[in-house]
């Protein structure tokens, strides 16, 4: 079932979903399974599940000189999303990236994810590899979330790479994408990035979810600025727990958001990380209950590791 056909038949209640990371390889299914548990009692209406790209790195043969090998450290989503589903019965949305892809390569794990039974994409233009300084695009590979979103869109008219292809099937993918509170760190200022999102939705998109924020003002004056623009669609909040006094500094320099001075404080104040898991649940339950009573369409938890705070706050909520 669709993301947007689970928000229209849900009447105005505000759903429940979740983000999970693909085990490491090696870890086996188990792994993500442990971590989905604690989750399910909730019924979610879906899962989303992340795609990271693979690294490469340089090892030096016996002639001193060196061999690119490229390494992939989590396996890729469509197997991850057709296990979730088989073992859950869960819709899964499986985020689909430019970074390492060619169109080609795009294309055939379209078809993948249809053979197998998925309608849903979250379109991202991911980011940059880790030993470079900004994003760059495969070699025949799309370089814009736009561009990756135009030929999702394609295949759901029927029209495929191979243009001579006779008698094609459509795909039926429903489509989101993603939205920033705070501003995308590239964009120069938030009207030009809305400028992109509405042209994102004009070009197909059903719905936005969020970067995560730990303001809910900035959500709010966030989706005021989108309607404002002609932005229809529904926007999900991202909502996550702090849990160590380490993300204090991780979580703006790797997302480009800021944290409430009344947030940091308190965190601040406490001694160890369990603490900091205290005060974190506690924040995220009264960003939780304040969004629920303002009518979101679903509140989206980027679980990353940390299911059982997530799972603690969802209990209360409901």
């Amino acid at each position: 079932m669709k993301v947007i056909d689970h928000i229209n038949q849900a009447n105005g209640k505000t759903l429940i979903s979740f983000e999970v990371l693909p085990p490491l390889k090696g870890k086996g299914i188990g792994a993500l399974y442990s971590h989905l548990d604690p989750l399910m009692e909730f019924r979610p209406a879906y899962i989303n599940v992340t795609y990271h790209r693979s690294e490469h790195v340089f090892k030096k043969r016996g002639d001193s000189t060196f061999e690119k090998v490229i390494i992939r450290k989590r396996p890729g989503t469509e197997s991850i999303c057709a296990a979730i589903m088989n073992k859950y019965d869960v819709d899964t949305v499986p985020h689909l990236i430019c970074g390492g892809f060619s169109v080609n390569e795009t294309e055939d794990a379209l078809l993948n994810l249809q053979y197998l039974g998925i309608d849903n994409v979250l379109v991202l233009r991911g980011d940059a590899a880790k030993n470079e300084t900004a994003f760059e695009a495969e070699p025949g590979g799309h370089r814009y979330a736009s561009d990756l979103l135009r030929q999702v869109m394609n295949l759901n008219s029927g029209i495929y790479l191979e243009e001579d292809l006779k008698a094609t099937s459509r795909t039926t993918f429903c489509i989101g994408v993603a939205g920033y509170p705070e501003k995308h760190f590239e964009a120069p200022n938030m009207e030009s990035d809305l400028r992109y999102l509405k042209m994102k939705v004009e070009g197909g998109a059903d719905y936005i979810v969020t970067q995560m924020f730990f303001d809910n003002s900035k959500y709010y004056a966030f989706v005021k600025a989108c309607r404002d623009a002609g932005i229809t669609v529904p926007i999900i909040p991202g909502i996550k727990p702090v849990y160590s006094k380490k993300q204090l500094t991780v979580l703006p320099k790797t997302f480009h958001i800021d944290l409430p001075t009344d947030l940091s404080n308190e965190i601040l104040k406490c001694r160890t990380d369990e603490e900091v898991e205290q005060v974190g649940a506690e924040w995220l339950l009264h960003q939780s209950r304040d969004l629920k009573k303002n009518g979101v369409p679903v509140l989206h938890y980027y679980t990353l590791g940390k299911p059982h705070i997530v799972a603690n706050v969802v209990k209360q909520l409901c």
